[in-house]
């Protein structure tokens, strides 16, 4: 069972540094095991690998019930403090989103993403301030780091810095723990943010990126693979069952991980 209290507090202070919160993103319970055992320093799930690993499509599809027996077992997993990417909030109402969240809470969740997408920031301010609510009557300290898609799906184009600075500001205002800007990678941009915010900032890899080295220096707080990992994974799995398929299997084992290094992590 999470001590959400000790994991809360936990979770937060990892964004206060040292160094970057780098977190790769996991699908499943297996690969939370895997990457606590490489040295990560709190889990967070993606979206669409959780989805993908369902047999679900991307894009608040997933059914709430199925997403939180899934963060269940990667609570059983790990030890680590964990963060759900609950995407939209799984609809629009301020007072369901905040119902379904406080499911992924229940599951051992100290922290999610929220984000805006095609949505109004009053909408997601709205949703922000119920899923604070739900969270105190809970009695969990909920870190909530709030996604805009600004860049992402080019919202404003030529402004971007300025709508994103519009929305963080509402959103901190709302009761938001953290920024988080996937798609941004220019450098002047990103400082340009972080410097002009008090939420500390969250980027995701993407290509174009300033090496990790230099995030930091720009202000970033925290790094997230996203779907990366997740893409290469499918994309890797797709390739040597097509050879396969094909009476190929000479890249079958290049690069495997070993049977009872595997197994061995599984029976902690």
């Amino acid at each position: 069972m999470t001590d959400h209290t000790a994991q809360s507090a936990t979770f937060r202070a990892l964004h206060a540094g040292p160094g970057l919160l780098i977190l790769p993103n996991v699908s499943d319970a297996g690969g939370a095991r895997l990457m606590e055992s490489l040295g990560a320093k709190a889990i967070a799930t993606t979206s669409s690998g959780l989805a993908w690993a369902h047999a679900w499509p991307d894009g608040d599809r997933l059914p709430v019930e199925i997403h939180a027996a899934a963060i269940r077992q990667i609570e059983r997993a790990v030890k680590l403090p964990i963060t759900v990417d609950a995407e939209g909030g799984y609809g629009r109402d301020p007072a369901a989103v905040a119902e379904a969240v406080a499911r992924l809470i229940d599951a051992g969740a100290v922290g999610i993403n929220l984000e805006d997408g095609s949505e109004t920031a009053d909408a997601t301010r709205a949703k922000i301030e119920a899923i604070k609510g739900a969270a105190a009557r809970a009695g969990v300290d909920l870190f909530v780091n709030t996604r805009t898609d600004v860049f992402l799906r080019q919202l404003a184009p030529g402004r971007e810095v300025e709508e994103t600075l519009i929305r963080a500001r509402l959103y901190a205002d709302s009761g938001a723990d953290g920024l988080f800007i996937p798609g941004a990678t220019d450098p002047a941009a990103i400082k340009a943010i972080a410097e002009a915010i008090a939420l500390p900032l969250n980027v995701m890899a993407w290509p174009g990126l300033p090496p990790i080295g230099e995030l930091a220096a720009l202000g970033v707080r925290r790094l997230s693979a996203g779907a990366a990992i997740a893409q290469a994974a499918w994309g890797l799995s797709r390739r040597l069952a097509e050879g396969f398929l094909r009476g190929d299997m000479g890249e079958l084992f290049a690069g495997a991980m070993g049977y009872a290094d595997i197994n061995g992590l599984m029976s902690r």
